[in-house]
């Protein structure tokens, strides 16, 4: 989630967050080295958020405090912790997602360790299966959201597709991320090469711009000030009535809304995602790795998963774990989203966001 995030957690409350909890206990920067070993310092991007119970319970559980090191978006928290490679800043990083995988990887900032708990996660969401170098803990679809008092009001049918995106009939209505910058911008890229293929998304782009995309820096702006169905978009006057967020955007616009609507007002369009899967991993070079490995079995017991929806807005990947009714009621289910292998992203990620761009920009 670059920019985000997400889903930057206050502005979805916000597509992968709620509140700006930076830390539980703790902060690990002074005592004693038993005071010291008895606190894990979790690196993360801005948009991670646990209820202080949970962590509590982590505390109770385990007798290690929680400490929380946000590091800004999600690349730049992968950057900086391949700069300090060796010599991390803390003993578990959390919110790599499978579009920076690769990176992270290549550039071997993690220790295996095959969490407990591993055999109720399903195989097709550990893209590291073979070495456990990171640890799947949460999925979010990335898609475009429309807001639904517009198409009802123009009586006009309500996208469903890429293909429908380019119709005239949706032309100047959309807007996105720039890809460069934003990790839901990247996204809906890659959802688009899933879709036509390396030889085709360049043309598709072609018939998007043709049709009226507006690019935006983030997610932030594009949802909260373009958006004309988000809470914050209303009040910005936002006039476009298409966005890529994420399929867990309206479940948020309906929680935080004062009063809650019966219904959400904006709908996901389903055949438009694309699958973001975030792992955590103990960094090489942790000053407490048995905290650390404690912390990732942590994050994902039923315990943790079931807290995540409603404070970072993302799916669990446990088995059994539940979802809060709002998300079933209000979120969208994607029964089969696109998806890139992560190898395949490493070795074209540059090139295609440099052709997007040429294209595009």
């Amino acid at each position: 989630m670059s920019t985000t995030k997400k889903l930057t957690v206050t502005a979805l409350a916000a597509a992968l967050g709620v509140s700006t909890l930076a830390a539980c206990g703790s902060s690990g920067g002074s005592g004693s080295s038993a005071e010291k070993s008895k606190t894990v310092t979790l690196v993360s991007h801005d948009s991670f958020v646990a209820s202080p119970s949970v962590l509590k319970e982590f505390t109770k559980e385990t007798g290690y405090t929680v400490h929380v090191l946000k590091s800004g978006d999600a690349g730049a928290a992968l950057n900086q912790e391949i700069l300090t490679k060796g010599s991390p800043r803390g003993d578990v990083f959390f919110g790599v997602d499978n579009t920076l995988l690769s990176r992270a990887l290549d550039h071997d900032l993690f220790t295996p360790y095959r969490a407990k708990g591993l055999g109720q996660v399903p195989a097709d969401v550990q893209l590291d299966a073979k070495k456990h170098r990171v640890t799947p803990i949460d999925t979010g679809d990335i898609c475009v959201n429309y807001d639904k008092k517009y198409f009802a009001d123009h009586k006009l049918a309500v996208p469903q597709s890429f293909d429908d995106l380019v119709k005239p009939a949706y032309k100047n209505l959309l807007v996105t991320e720039n890809v460069a910058t934003s990790s839901p911008g990247l996204g809906f890229m890659l959802g688009t090469v899933a879709k036509y293929g390396d030889g085709g998304w360049q043309g598709y782009w072609k018939k998007l711009k043709a049709n009226g995309v507006k690019v935006v820096d983030g997610w932030e702006q594009a949802y909260n000030q373009e958006f004309s169905g988000s809470a914050g978009g209303r009040k910005a006057n936002g006039d476009r009535p298409l966005v890529v967020s994420y399929a867990s955007s309206p479940p948020a616009e309906v929680v935080y809304a004062k009063p809650q609507p019966k219904t959400a007002p904006t709908g996901v369009a389903t055949s438009t995602c694309f699958r973001q899967i975030e792992f955590a991993g103990l960094l090489d070079g942790a000053k407490n790795p048995a905290g650390g490995k404690a912390l990732l079995d942590f994050l994902i017991s039923r315990k943790f998963q079931e807290d995540m929806p409603l404070n970072m807005f993302v799916d669990p990947v446990t088995k059994g774990a539940a979802l809060p009714a709002a998300f079933k009621k209000f979120g969208a289910r994607i029964p089969a989203p696109q998806t890139v292998a992560p190898d395949t992203i490493a070795k074209n990620r540059d090139q295609w966001v440099k052709t997007w761009s040429s294209i595009v920009l």
